[in-house]
């Protein structure tokens, strides 16, 4: 957050989350767009039960599929067969 706070200033436009699980509070779903290491094992039951609808999409497919369903998601893995 700090960087792109930097980047884009007082933008009144934008509302900067206080941390992860505060950026998905009443989210329809979750989008993954970076393999960033602080997004790659998150406490799942957590980020549940902050969406409305516990859906996720992975643009980076950093997720394992069976495991994400398994778990209660409806996971789309973007561009993995």
């Amino acid at each position: 957050m700090e960087e792109a706070k930097r980047v884009f200033g007082g933008n009144h436009g934008i509302r900067y989350a206080e941390n992860q699980l505060d950026a998905l509070d009443k989210a329809d779903a979750l989008i993954v767009v970076t393999e960033w290491k602080e997004f790659r094992s998150p406490d799942f039951e957590k980020v549940k039960c902050a969406l409305k609808n516990p859906a996720i999409f992975d643009g980076r497919n950093i997720y394992e599929v069976n495991h994400m369903r398994e778990m209660g998601f409806a996971y789309f893995a973007i561009g993995r067969l």
